[in-house]
């Protein structure tokens, strides 16, 4: 009997201590409801690429960069001439190992979903890039002879162009790197990168001009963890400063003066934020209701203190689930910090059209680097800034392919995420290993996108810049025209995006606005005028190429390219 009674007594006990678990998990954690039959669906386009997909971006001809190492050997894009023009012959066995008789980088074409082979110099492997404001990429920085190498692609409609190097180099080697591109005069300003704690603009206006040291980022590199301060994340703010964040400090800084202006509190939690513990950041919508003057930043993920010497020792620590968002405009800067739905270092962070911030791709354990990751993220989750603490995670529908090292995503004009590359290997390795050389581009297609919302999607978006047929000024009005089924509610937006330069879990330049509409008419046939306001200032978008959609009841557009420029 006393038994008995005993083995009650820690039934009761148990099942008390399982209820405060419960209980103490569901107040630590966000509710996470996935909203029925609205998790969105993934397509895939094509089984190989050719070349894995390190780095991407968005070219406003439509068009898609993919490039990789050329360190990394054979890709799987075989050409039958090198581009020096010599013959690639398929039974020499030193031509079937020779790089170069490989392409290491492709032009993807959206609407054709083909693929063209481009040219690659030198190698730009854990490299950076930015748009200039006439739509060429300048890519910067890279591996061994392109450390300090500086290239332009420039798009264009007839599939003739291709890389071009500068004949000027860098100041400094720029492994890891990241670059902004700023408001005046088509220029680039570059931090970081592995033992290079400094920083330095290109083009350069004088040859003598050199790099600046920058101290910030010899106080957080960590030695022991490779790093943990490569990849910085940049943000561009509305006075013209740049703030700086890397591994878990940030600061303001007035490039200009080379002058911190301000040091920001410390992100709350352990581990590290920054390649290669890479967690991604993102800068919430600017919005014109307090004239883009308010900047808040969000950093989530990145891996747990100790995971690079861990992984090395095949051990893959729990990576981060925590989430961070600061005003950093003002004078009260605090961490509020909620957590994901679970734990994720490697990702992907893009804004879409809706405002909301879709979080792709990485992995659960580990951090970046070759093999130093397990558990591969394959749910996305997406995140509503606008929502209370607690509501506003919700979970996306799994992919099947994971994309861990060396992956990427991109927002489409279509309202698409391209989705591609993962390569945890040093070499392209399809067999005989956990996680082998991805090389099929998919597309996220997210809910908003399903036919059933077609009624309530705007469509045949057209700008009208009024007699000025390069672009919009700063401040200026302009006109677009669109058509919908049914009279507009009040909540009709009008978002513009820049696309980014995304690699290694960062996203940079990216940033979304949402634009003032002075009024707004119906011209009868559903066809609908609005009047709208461009950035005030190059300090709030910088000159260039970006992408407008107007969002309906929570349902975008297809996006129209636009540029905003200098008068």
């Amino acid at each position: 009997m006393g038994n008995k009674k005993y083995l009650l007594c820690l039934t009761i006990h148990a099942i008390f201590a399982l209820l405060h678990f419960i209980v103490s998990d569901a107040v630590r954690r966000p509710a996470v409801r996935p909203p029925s039959g609205r998790q969105g669906k993934w397509l895939l386009l094509r089984n190989n690429t050719g070349v894995v997909a390190m780095h991407m971006t968005l070219t406003h001809e439509n068009t898609v960069i993919i490039f990789d190492q050329t360190a990394a050997g054979p890709s799987q894009y075989r050409l039958h001439q090198r581009f020096n023009g010599s013959q690639c012959n398929t039974r020499s066995r030193n031509d079937l190992k020779d790089g170069t008789c490989y392409a290491h980088s492709v032009e993807y074409e959206i609407h054709g979903n083909n693929l063209r082979p481009l040219r690659l110099v030198s190698d730009p492997w854990c490299s950076s890039g930015s748009f200039l404001s006439n739509g060429t990429l300048m890519q910067i920085g890279g591996h061994g002879r392109g450390s300090k190498r500086v290239r332009y692609f420039r798009p264009c409609g007839n599939h003739q162009c291709n890389w071009q190097q500068s004949t000027r180099s860098l100041s400094d080697s720029r492994w890891y790197a990241s670059n902004q591109l700023l408001p005046q005069h088509d220029r680039v300003i570059v931090v970081g990168g592995r033992n290079a704690h400094s920083y330095e603009f290109v083009p350069k206006l004088h040859c003598q001009d050199k790099s600046f040291n920058l101290p910030f980022l010899h106080d957080t590199n960590d030695a022991d963890g490779g790093g943990n301060n490569l990849y910085p994340f940049l943000h561009l703010t509305p006075d013209g400063n740049l703030f700086i964040f890397a591994n878990r400090d940030s600061i303001l800084f007035n490039y200009r003066r080379n002058q911190v202006l301000k040091s920001f509190p410390r992100i709350p939690g352990g581990g590290s934020r920054n390649y290669p513990s890479s967690g991604s950041s993102v800068i919430l919508p600017l919005e014109h209701s307090d004239k883009f003057q308010k900047v808040e930043v969000m950093v989530c993920g990145g891996a747990a203190s100790g995971a690079y010497d861990a992984a090395a020792d095949g051990r893959f620590l729990r990576a981060l689930d925590s989430c961070g968002r600061m005003v950093i405009t003002g004078n009260n800067h605090k961490w509020s910090m909620e957590n994901m739905p679970g734990p994720r270092t490697m990702h992907d962070m893009l804004i879409l059209p809706t405002g909301h911030i879709l979080i792709i791709n990485g992995a659960k354990r580990g951090c970046a680097g070759w093999q130093n990751a397990a558990t591969p993220s394959l749910k996305p989750y997406l995140y509503n800034p606008k929502k209370a603490a607690g509501e506003r995670f919700s979970v996306l529908k799994a992919t099947k392919i994971a994309r861990m090292y060396h992956s990427s995503a991109l927002l489409l004009p279509n309202g698409r995420v391209l989705v591609a590359g993962g390569n945890p290997n040093n070499k392209y390795t399809f067999s005989k290993v956990a996680y082998p050389t991805e090389l099929r581009l998919q597309a996220f297609v997210p809910d908003y996108m399903d036919r059933q919302f077609d009624h309530l999607r705007p469509r045949n978006v057209t700008v009208d810049y009024g007699g000025n047929s390069t672009g919009v000024a700063y401040g200026r009005q302009f006109t677009i025209h669109f058509l919908l089924g049914r009279r507009p509610g009040k909540d009709v937006e009008y978002s513009v995006y820049a696309p980014p330069f995304t690699t290694h879990s960062i996203s940079m330049n990216q940033r979304l606005l949402k634009l003032r509409c002075q009024r707004m008419r119906r011209d009868g046939g559903g066809l609908m005028s609005a009047v709208l306001e461009a950035p005030p200032s190059p300090n709030v978008a910088p000159p260039g190429y970006y992408l407008l959609s107007v969002v309906n009841a929570g349902i975008p557009s297809l996006s129209k390219w636009i540029t905003f420029i200098n008068a």
